[in-house]
């Protein structure tokens, strides 16, 4: 019996505006870099810049020892990982739009044509959940305008629509090279370098939208004893009002969970750890933040805004199907 044939994939053509269904979720995911940018940083420079397709091959072979990973069929330079991140979203769009019955649109700050594309209401009209995956260094220089901040606290405004920011780690952040050290050997992923720093548009977006959550580290979570496998979570269940973990008994496994650390305890907007994330007992875990707090990695929060629209803040990674779709 022959395989079905997968649907016709598109490039390079407009967002197609998707009608509002009473009780189906409309989803956009939104990137927050620039791809010109980030894809066309120097391989020599040893620090924030993403692995080339030939870093990741040679670190996790032989997975990608096949010919359409090869030269003839894929990038081999960092705008190949760039689609790394692009295809590890498939199955979840995939799972979303058969569950709310819409394709979930993909944006980009910057594409892989050169177009800008700031958050407006080309993307806010026809969304109910905006997911913003902050994966752009701070030597982009990417920062949210005040145009964007307007039109996202009219469209949070709008009944139903939710905010999910999701902040990548920020590894290294010191001059302090034995430092920067023990963080590389704490989360143990040889693709990532000894500094790595996200994300400046999120972090402008977090700090306009008055979140006081600043991201930071690059935290391995514990694992079951004896395996490979995640620890599960251990949840404060009677603070999630919102059921955001209903269900959910352990995340998909990361080796570098940023801390979301709540920088104003007297803040205006409240802050609510729904499942503090133990990192791995290993004894290279003495960068310090072993000692900062046993909340550490916050697996996720939410932040009630004085807009009355309430903005979840998750941590979201590269293999997670999880996200909620309410």
């Amino acid at each position: 019996m022959s395989t079905p044939l997968e649907s016709a994939r598109t490039y390079n053509q407009n967002h197609i505006a998707r009608k509002y269904t009473p009780g189906k979720r409309r989803l956009s995911i939104y990137w927050t870099w620039s791809y010109a940018f980030e894809a066309q940083r120097n391989p020599a420079d040893l620090d924030n810049r993403f692995s080339t397709m030939t870093e990741v091959r040679k670190v996790l072979w032989p997975v990608y020892e096949k010919p359409e990973w090869s030269a003839a069929q894929f990038p081999q330079g960092i705008a190949g990982t760039l689609e790394l991140f692009h295809r590890s979203t498939l199955d979840f769009q995939k799972l979303a739009g058969e569950i709310t019955d819409h394709p979930v649109a993909v944006f980009q700050r910057v594409d892989q044509a050169g177009f800008r594309l700031p958050i407006d209401e080309r993307i806010l009209a026809d969304t109910d959940t905006l997911l913003v995956f902050g994966l752009d260094h701070l030597q982009s220089g990417e920062e949210v305008s005040p145009e964007e901040v307007g039109a996202i606290r009219k469209w949070l405004e709008r009944e139903g629509t939710c905010l999910l920011l999701a902040p990548h780690h920020d590894v290294g952040f010191t001059e302090d090279l034995k430092q920067r050290q023990m963080e590389y050997l704490h989360h143990g992923d040889e693709l990532v370098p000894r500094q790595q720093r996200f994300t400046q548009f999120g972090r402008s977006l977090m700090k306009a939208l008055a979140v006081p959550v600043h991201n930071t580290w690059g935290l391995c979570p514990a694992r079951i004893s004896g395996t490979k496998e995640i620890a599960p979570l251990t949840t404060l269940r009677d603070l999630d009002k919102l059921g955001m973990l209903k269900d959910v008994t352990a995340l998909s496994f990361h080796r570098h969970l940023p801390h979301y650390e709540i920088t104003q305890k007297d803040s205006k907007a409240s802050g609510r750890t729904l499942s503090p994330r133990p990192e791995t007992s290993s004894s290279t875990a003495c960068c310090g933040c072993r000692q900062r707090s046993n909340a550490l990695a916050i697996s996720c929060s939410w932040i009630q805004l004085t807009s009355r629209r309430s903005l979840a803040l998750r941590r979201v990674s590269r293999t997670s199907g999880g996200t909620s779709l309410r």
